[in-house]
C-alpha cells in the first residue's frame, strides 16, 4: 500500500501575523477575493490593508453568512472571477472556510485560509464539506491541493469567544485514536494512500499536547491572552489535527458526530463538540480501557467539552431515537467504516448509551 502525507505549502501562526499578511502571500497572485462574515471581516479588514498596499495587491470583500452549499460555491464564483480574483481567501471559521475552498477549486485559483477561530481542522485540509440548501450533508469535495497558505493570528484566536476554542480541543481529540484505528484497519486516507510515521507522530503529539496544556491553554484564551500554552493549542487544534486527520483518517467519531448531528436539540452544538463525545462513544466502542476513557472524559470536563447527551442538547435519550442517531452513523460512505472490524446501528448504539453512561457518572459523582 502506497504512503501518502499531504499539507498546506505554508502554515503561519503568531500574535500580529495579520497585519503582514501582504508578505506572507504576494507571490501567489495580485487580485484577492476575500470571503468572509460579517465579525470576521471586520476583524482583518484594517489589519490586512496597509500590508496589501505596501505590497501592491488589489482585494475584495465579499460578507458570506450562509452555508457552505453547490449553489453558494456558485454564486461567489461567479463573483470572484469577475472581479479577475487569482486568489481566494477565506476568513472566518468552518462554513466559510469551505466555502472559500469550494470557490478556489471552481476556478482553480490559490487558496489562502484566515481563521479567526480554532474550533475545528478545516484550515489546513483539501476538503471542503457541502451541504445541500435544506441543511442536510451533501457531499465531501476534494480539492486539487491543501491551501497554498494557512495565516493564523493567534491574538485574534485568543480573543474570540473561548467555546470555540474549546470546540478545537474536541475536534482534535479525535485525531489520535482515529488515526490509531485507521493504522490498525489499514484504511486509506484522504489522498488515497495509507498513513506515514510522520502523520502519525504528529497525530499522536496533538492529543499530548492537549492533555499536558489544554487546561492553562483554556484558562488563558478565558482572559483573551496568548501564552505558550495558548500558541501550543492553537498548533494543535488547526495544524496538527489537520494534518493528523487528513493523513492518517478518520473513524467513528466523526462517523458518530454525524449521527448525534440529526439528532432534534443537537442543531447548535458545534462540531467540535459533538466529536469531543463521538470521541468517547468511540473509545467504549473500540473498548479501551477504563483508565483511558477516565482520561479523555476528565479532560472534556476540565475543558468544558459534553460527555453526556444532555449536554450536546439531546432530551429524548430513549433506544428508539437514539437509534436514528446510530443509522446515520452507519451509512455507507462514512468514516465509521474505517473501523478494524464491522460496523452495524446496535454496535453503534451501544456505545453512545455507554459514553452517555460515563459521562453521567461523573456529574453525580465529579471525583470519579
Amino acid at each position: 500500500m502506497v504512503k501518502i502525507m499531504i499539507a498546506p505549502n505554508r502554515y503561519i501562526q503568531g500574535p500580529g501575523v495579520t497585519k503582514e499578511m501582504g508578505n506572507y502571500v504576494s507571490h501567489l497572485g495580485s487580485k484577492f477575493f476575500f470571503i468572509g462574515g460579517p465579525t470576521a471581516v471586520s476583524i482583518v479588514t484594517d489589519r490586512i490593508l496597509a500590508s496589501f498596499r505596501e505590497n501592491s495587491l488589489d482585494c475584495h470583500f465579499e460578507i458570506f453568512s450562509g452555508e457552505c452549499t453547490r449553489s453558494s460555491a456558485a454564486e461567489l464564483s461567479e463573483k470572484a472571477r469577475n472581479f479577475g480574483a487569482d486568489v481566494i481567501a477565506g476568513v472566518g471559521g468552518g462554513r466559510v472556510i469551505d466555502t472559500a475552498k469550494a470557490v478556489s477549486h471552481e476556478l482553480n485559483s490559490g487558496l489562502v485560509i484566515l481563521p479567526t477561530i480554532a474550533s475545528n481542522d478545516a484550515p489546513c485540509s483539501a476538503l471542503s464539506v457541502q451541504y445541500t440548501d435544506s441543511h442536510v450533508l451533501d457531499r465531501f469535495l476534494i480539492l486539487r491541493r491543501n491551501p497554498d497558505v494557512v495565516l493564523v493570528d493567534s491574538k485574534i484566536i485568543a480573543d474570540a469567544p473561548t467555546r470555540f476554542f474549546v470546540a478545537g480541543m474536541g475536534d482534535a481529540l479525535a485525531t489520535w485514536f482515529e488515526a490509531s484505528t485507521c493504522t490498525k484497519s489499514n484504511a486509506k486516507n484522504l489522498p488515497g494512500g495509507v498513513t506515514t510515521c510522520a502523520a502519525l507522530n504528529l497525530a499522536r503529539l496533538c492529543y499530548d499536547i492537549l492533555m499536558e496544556h489544554g487546561v492553562s491553554a483554556k484558562l488563558a484564551v478565558d482572559q483573551d491572552a496568548v501564552t505558550p500554552a495558548v500558541e501550543m493549542v492553537i498548533e494543535a487544534n488547526i495544524f496538527l489535527s489537520g494534518l493528523g486527520f487528513e493523513s492518517s483518517g478518520l473513524a467513528a467519531a466523526h462517523g458518530i458526530h454525524e449521527g448525534l448531528h440529526a439528532l432534534e436539540g443537537a442543531e447548535r452544538t458545534l462540531h467540535g463538540e459533538l466529536v469531543a463525545f463521538g470521541t468517547i462513544a468511540q473509545l467504549v466502542m473500540e473498548n479501551y480501557s477504563r483508565k483511558e476513557i477516565d482520561r479523555v472524559i476528565g479532560f472534556c470536563n476540565a475543558v468544558g467539552l459534553p460527555v453526556t447527551l444532555r449536554q450536546l442538547g439531546v432530551v429524548d435519550i430513549s433506544p428508539d431515537n437514539l437509534m436514528k442517531a446510530a443509522e446515520v452513523a452507519c451509512m455507507e460512505g462514512l468514516t465509521t467504516h474505517n473501523s478494524y472490524f464491522e460496523i452495524d446501528p446496535e454496535l453503534i448504539l451501544g456505545a453512545i448509551i455507554g459514553a452517555n453512561a460515563l459521562g453521567e457518572a461523573t456529574q453525580k459523582n465529579p471525583g470519579g
